[in-house]
């Protein structure tokens, strides 16, 4: 399966299908002409793919790499010295290319690396956690953390190409299935109740997983609809961000050494629609809905924390625009809307535990 990102000059193919990997250097050649790659890794993934990804490329290109530290805390500015020095000691150049091999820490690290070496060097997604492959491989959104938020700096920056082959899934660890899926669940929430009851008539993963190409191409190319209206994250683009106001806090709260991302967002999902209910700005009974759906994927739907202890994360989050908060909210199953509001919309009761 094959989608294009229609974004002008900067315009790139995804690829979806099992055993993908196997033809990745005849895809990356329809893309690229020069001559060295830097495989950007981690310990966890390197050991499975790289080596056979090396060995299928070195024929054709001159090949180094660099293998990170695996998990959240790698995603930070102290580890872009490190892959700028390896970038240089390989003599990467602005005709070379750059491939992120690994999940959404080592997507978003190596692509923002490739959007300021030599203020850019040409960059290739080869997803290979759910998370990755469903949503943060697509749509150019690329960063570091800071110790006062998730992702605070970063660039826009589209890769070349992205190659998802979900056959990679199988080496995952089951917690990371589920954490790819709070991410599914949120497309299903956001614009697609056909996919949100696809999920609902099944009661695990490994039910799910005939179906799996077609619900990983069902995702991107939702992604892919809204980047191409909305580049930059200004409009339709935050509905993607559904469920993660709170995540991102959550995750920062525990200093990302509890909750994954995805479950985070799962979090976040539930307790936002639980407050827009509350609030009459969604239909009742949708977070039931969207709660059995979590337990039936093995997510949590709550932390135990009292709103309060993450007021002060919530007023830097990205979606702050002209001094309002953007929440993402539900009409329903499968029908979002951005809705301005302040951080006021989460300190209504001070005693709220999400």
């Amino acid at each position: 399966m094959k989608l294009t990102v229609n974004l002008g000059k900067d315009s790139y193919p995804i690829y979806i299908e099992n055993n993908l990997l196997k033809h990745a250097n005849s895809l990356i050649g329809e893309i690229f002409s020069g001559r060295r790659i830097m495989i950007i890794s981690d310990d966890n993934v390197y050991p499975l793919y790289g080596q056979k990804l090396t060995e299928q490329l070195s024929a054709d290109y001159d090949l180094s790499h660099l293998v990170l530290p695996h998990g959240e805390g790698t995603k930070s500015f102290q580890t872009l010295p490190v892959i700028y020095a390896a970038l240089l000691k390989a003599r990467i150049s602005r005709s070379d290319l750059i491939i992120a091999l690994g999940g959404g820490v080592i997507g978003d690290l190596a692509g923002f690396a490739a959007s300021s070496f030599l203020r850019g060097v040409k960059f290739v997604q080869i997803p290979t956690s759910l998370l990755a492959q469903v949503d943060s491989s697509v749509g150019g959104k690329v960063a570091v953390d800071l110790p006062e938020g998730k992702n605070l700096v970063g660039a826009f920056y589209q890769p070349k190409l992205v190659l998802i082959d979900p056959l990679v899934l199988d080496t995952l660890n089951p917690r990371f299935i589920n954490d790819g899926m709070g991410e599914v669940i949120k497309y299903g929430c956001i614009k697609d109740s056909e996919l949100f009851c696809t999920l609902e008539a099944h009661s695990s993963f490994t039910e799910l997983k005939e179906e799996l190409p077609s619900i990983i191409h069902r995702c991107v190319d939702i992604k892919r609809v809204v980047v191409e209206h909305d580049q930059f994250d200004t409009g339709e683009r935050m509905l993607l961000n559904f469920g993660h106001t709170l995540g991102h806090t959550i995750e920062q709260y525990y200093h990302y050494e509890r909750e994954s991302h995805g479950e985070a967002v799962a979090i976040g999902m539930y307790q936002i629609t639980r407050l827009s209910e509350d609030l009459g700005l969604t239909a009742g009974k949708t977070s039931l809905r969207i709660r059995k759906l979590l337990e039936a994927y093995g997510l949590p739907y709550e932390c135990g924390l009292p709103i309060q202890e993450l007021l002060h994360a919530i007023a830097v989050d990205k979606k702050n625009l002209n001094n309002r908060l953007n929440v993402i909210l539900l009409h329903d199953i499968g029908s979002s809307y951005i809705h301005p509001t302040t951080s006021a919309f989460f300190s209504r009761e001070s005693n709220y535990i999400i």
